[in-house]
């Protein structure tokens, strides 16, 4: 059963699993199919996206309208959307904006050029977390393909169990959709949900930096003063 985060008359947010696919693949069902079957609507559009690997955060319209209205504030980058990687190998540098034109490459894969004609464009900040590992807050400004996991790859950073971009192999690709903030209608939302599948997640210290009660680093990350502006 899904898990449905928030009901709201135009709009279900839900928290995605690792390892479901969007659309249906041969015989298995996708999250659409999922949510369909179990709200009973046949409404509901897809407003945007996570790869298979990654978990977390999906806004999903109800009727047309309302996909619409997700598919304008999206091209006009009003939706902010943050996400958690972990990696076991130290970056080229610990916060920034990596930008670069994206090229399809073998099997599905993609690369970072060097040329910026069209470039999608990532901020990060990250943190050690001890035993080599390393926690990535990541806001993409643009919504390509593959963007996340080939930015952390170009930083000498794959993304831990992304074996397609050079990760170490691990119980799940440690990819999150971490948080999301909008305005709607007038009324502003700005949801964040845990990760909950991984036990590198779920480390003392990767806790203290998404705990919102305890002022967590990264707990608001619509707040901080990122790299870039």
């Amino acid at each position: 059963m899904l898990a449905i985060l928030a009901d709201h008359p135009r709009f279900l947010l839900v928290d995605k699993p690792a390892g479901l696919s969007f659309h249906r693949e041969a015989e298995a069902p996708g999250l659409l199919d999922l949510l369909r079957e179990s709200t009973g609507r046949d409404d509901l559009h897809a407003v945007h996206r996570l790869d298979r690997i990654t978990s977390g955060l999906v806004l999903v319209a109800k009727g047309p309208a309302a996909a619409a209205e997700f598919g304008a504030l999206f091209a006009e980058r009003r939706i902010a959307k943050f996400y958690l990687a972990l990696s076991d190998r130290a970056p080229a540098k610990k916060q920034g904006t990596i930008a670069g034109d994206m090229a399809k490459g073998r099997n599905g894969s993609w690369r970072l050029l060097p040329t910026r004609q069209d470039p999608a464009v990532t901020r990060f900040f990250s943190a050690g977390l001890g035993g080599g590992l390393r926690l990535f807050l990541v806001r993409p400004q643009t919504g390509r393909t593959h963007q996340i996991r080939v930015a952390l790859k170009s930083l000498g950073s794959p993304i831990l169990g992304d074996a397609r971009y050079g990760g170490a192999a691990a119980d799940r690709g440690y990819l999150h959709a971490w948080s999301l903030a909008f305005e709607l209608g007038g009324e502003s939302f700005d949801f964040t949900c845990p990760p909950r599948e991984g036990g590198h997640w779920h480390g003392e210290a990767c806790r203290a930096l998404l705990d919102c009660g305890a002022n967590g680093r990264f707990a608001e990350p619509a707040a901080l003063a990122w790299p870039g502006g």
